[in-house]
């Protein structure tokens, strides 16, 4: 890894934003959640808010805001959001402002199985009132090209559970839902012949926030911890089991061939 890319490491981009109800109403619908955001603030509903904005001119090919305006210039090809830590320090008060503080806290790489990983870690503080109320640190992967990914055969292994089948407008009301213009969710032909995917792909944070509402049913009252990582992909149009996972206070979204696609743990 360059010393360019490394000097990345420390930079921190600040939004402010206003919790608005009406973004986390698309947001809920888009996923389900109760749709009275006043009283029940959406699973991971912050993922709505302080989206980076920028022009059409600043889009990469892959429908993400280019490398190197905040994130940084890493020339893999592949970005996938891997893993996420969260603590809930207290809740998010909607129709007033609030800030994030996002900043990039470490760069590695590493070996997988398609070649070359990247992974950045990158923190975010959300204040409210001179209050943090949530501290997340994501993991971000990117990769090599590799190899195009086999189709999934549903083979009726899924096991029991809450069954989700999202479908195109669901991915597309997520999308909007979060700004998230990333191709593989919604361009066909972008998912297959570019990225080498059977098909368009469920977002992992949809996955996440489906979990993270499960979670919050389990345990009965609000988390004050959620973390999960993705370990398989999931497709637009293919059976998903929700459910707890074998270890205390854990989840996991299993796919229609058996294979957990993201596990969780959760506390209360």
């Amino acid at each position: 890894m360059s010393e360019a890319i490394e000097a990345w490491v420390g930079r921190t981009l600040v939004e402010k934003s206003n919790v608005d109800s009406e973004i986390l109403l698309r947001f809920a619908a888009a996923m389900g959640a109760d749709l009275d955001v006043q009283a029940h603030f959406p699973p991971m509903g912050h993922w709505a808010l302080f989206n980076h904005v920028v022009g059409p001119d600043k889009i990469g090919p892959d429908g993400h805001p280019q490398r190197g305006i905040f994130l940084p210039p890493i020339e893999l090809p592949r970005r996938m959001f891997a893993s996420s830590v969260l603590t809930f320090h207290s809740p998010i008060e909607v129709g007033k402002p609030a800030e994030l503080a996002a900043t990039v806290t470490d760069l590695r790489r590493r070996s997988g199985r398609s070649g070359e990983l990247i992974l950045m870690d990158q923190e975010r503080k959300l204040t409210q009132g001179g209050h943090l109320r949530l501290t997340e640190v994501q993991t971000i992967a990117y990769r090599e090209a590799g190899d195009p990914t086999p189709a999934v055969v549903d083979n009726g292994t899924a096991g029991d559970g809450e069954l989700w089948l999202p479908n195109r407008v669901d991915l597309f009301r997520f999308s909007a839902g979060t700004y998230n213009s990333h191709r593989i969710h919604y361009d066909q032909a972008y998912a297959q012949q570019e990225e080498g995917y059977p098909d368009i792909l469920v977002h992992g944070p949809f996955t996440a926030a489906k979990l993270c509402g499960l979670a919050q049913g389990l345990a009965g009252k609000p988390l004050t911890s959620f973390s999960f990582r993705a370990m398989s992909p999931l497709f637009v149009d293919q059976p998903i089991r929700l459910r707890a996972g074998e270890e205390p206070n854990s989840v996991v979204a299993v796919r229609c061939d058996g294979a957990v696609a993201m596990s969780a743990t959760y506390e209360a």
